[in-house]
């Protein structure tokens, strides 16, 4: 199973940015998937989850109400739409994939190289 994230860039605060993660190889509608990421200095955070069938989904705290994760089981993609973007935003945003369908904080099986994300304040 590869993952690969794209979509990231630099963005001013308080604009939007649209992640999305490709997926091929496995069963992609069978999957649990999330989004996580690295600021510098930090360790890799939880972001978002979301449920094969993308009905449970689940976020940090820290991005409740402004970024929303989605999935398309036809085109076998991962989304993260992310507004009203700060500065503490700023990181190396992953997608992982696990095998059991169920969202999760922390269980991946598989990972995909990150993209950036830099909010300018």
């Amino acid at each position: 199973v590869q993952l690969q994230a794209s979509g990231g860039g630099l963005v001013q605060g308080g604009g939007s940015l649209r992640l999305t993660c490709a997926v091929s190889g496995g069963k992609f509608d069978s999957y649990g998937l999330g989004w996580f990421r690295q600021a510098p200095g930090k360790e890799r955070e939880f972001v978002a989850t979301i449920s094969w069938s993308g009905v449970i989904t689940h976020y940090a705290d820290s991005v409740k109400g402004r970024f929303t994760i989605a999935r398309d089981n036809a085109k076998n993609t991962l989304y993260l739409e992310m507004n009203s973007l700060m500065p503490e935003d700023t990181a190396v945003y992953y997608c992982a994939a696990r095998n059991s369908g169920g969202p999760s904080t922390r269980a991946y099986d598989y990972w995909g190289r990150g993209t950036l994300v830099t909010v300018s304040s």
